[in-house]
C-alpha cells in the first residue's frame, strides 16, 4: 500500500537515517545547510522527546520523522503548521488503514485512532527579531507498539498502535510516503488561502467538539465545552464564566 513514487512531493527532500538521537535535533543541525523543505526519518531514535521535554517512548518499528523548513511569517504563523501536520497525519492514516477506523484530532497536537492516541506532533523553531530561521515539525506514530498506560500522565488519553487497532503492519517508509504527500497538499492550502480552510477542516475531524473537556495550563485547570478554534489556533472553551481562548494547555477528556 505504499505511495507511488510519483506522489512524493517534488519540492521536498528526504533523508533516512538508521539511528539518531532525535530527528528534531538532527533537523536543527542540518537546517543551516538545507535549501528546501526536508523530511528526516530515523529507523531508531535514542533520545526522542515529546512536548514540554517529556521522553517519547517508541518501540523499534514505530515511525519517527521531522520536517524541517523555512516558513515565512512570524512564530505565531509558523505554529499553525501543527494543524497542517495533524490533517496530513489523518489523511495518511486513512489512506493506509482504510475506512474501517475512526480517526480524530485532539488539540493541540495529537492524532487519535479508535479513540486512543496513535501519534503526536512536536514543533520547535529558532530565530530572532520576530522571524523564524527554521521550523522543525517532529512526528511520531505508533505503528507497531504503544507505550504502556502507566508511562503516560494520569488521565491522559490511552496510547494505541496501528498494529494493535487494525492488525496492519505498516512500514516506516509507507508512512513517510503518504504523510509527505498529504502534508504538501495541506501546506499548499495554507500558503494559498490562509488558515481559514485549515481551521474548518481540522474542526470537522476534532475529537470531543461540543463536549465537556478539561484544559490544564501551567497555572490553572479550566473545564468547559469545546466550542471552537480561534483564528490563531487557540482552543475556545465555553465555561461558566464565559468563553475562554486558551493558547496552550494539556487536554483531558
Amino acid at each position: 500500500m505504499s505511495a507511488k513514487p510519483e506522489l512524493w512531493p517534488e519540492a521536498y527532500a528526504r533523508h533516512v537515517l538508521a539511528e539518531v538521537d532525535s530527528t528534531n535535533s538532527e533537523a536543527a543541525r542540518l537546517a543551516p545547510r538545507l535549501t528546501q523543505p526536508t523530511w528526516i526519518m530515523a529507523r531508531k531514535q535514542t533520545a526522542a522527546r515529546g512536548r514540554r521535554g517529556r521522553a517519547w517512548i517508541s518501540p523499534e518499528g514505530n515511525f519517527a520523522a521531522t520536517l524541517v523548513m523555512r516558513p515565512t511569517g512570524d512564530p505565531a504563523a509558523s505554529a499553525l503548521r501543527s494543524f497542517v501536520a495533524a490533517l496530513a497525519l489523518a489523511d495518511a492514516l486513512r489512506d493506509l488503514c482504510g475506512p474501517g477506523v475512526t480517526i480524530g484530532l485532539k488539540w493541540p497536537n495529537d492524532v487519535l485512532l479508535n479513540g486512543g492516541k496513535v501519534a503526536g506532533i512536536l514543533l520547535e523553531s529558532a530565530g530572532q527579531g520576530g522571524q523564524v530561521s527554521h521550523l522543525a515539525i517532529g512526528i511520531g506514530v505508533n505503528l507497531v507498539g504503544a507505550p504502556p498506560v502507566e508511562a503516560v500522565d494520569p488521565g491522559a488519553t490511552k496510547p494505541v498502535s496501528v498494529l494493535g487497532e487494525t492488525g496492519l503492519r505498516l512500514t516506516q517508509d509507507e508512512m513517510l510516503d503518504h504523510l509527505a504527500a498529504a502534508f504538501a497538499r495541506w501546506e499548499a492550502q495554507l500558503v494559498t488561502y490562509g488558515f481559514g480552510p485549515i481551521r474548518t477542516a481540522w474542526l470537522a475531524r476534532a475529537a470531543r467538539l461540543g463536549q465537556t473537556i478539561t484544559a490544564r495550563t501551567t497555572t490553572e485547570t479550566i473545564t468547559g465545552t469545546f466550542d471552537s478554534l480561534a483564528d490563531d489556533g487557540a482552543l475556545v472553551l465555553q465555561t461558566g464564566a464565559g468563553r475562554r481562548a486558551i493558547p496552550a494547555a494539556d487536554i483531558f477528556f
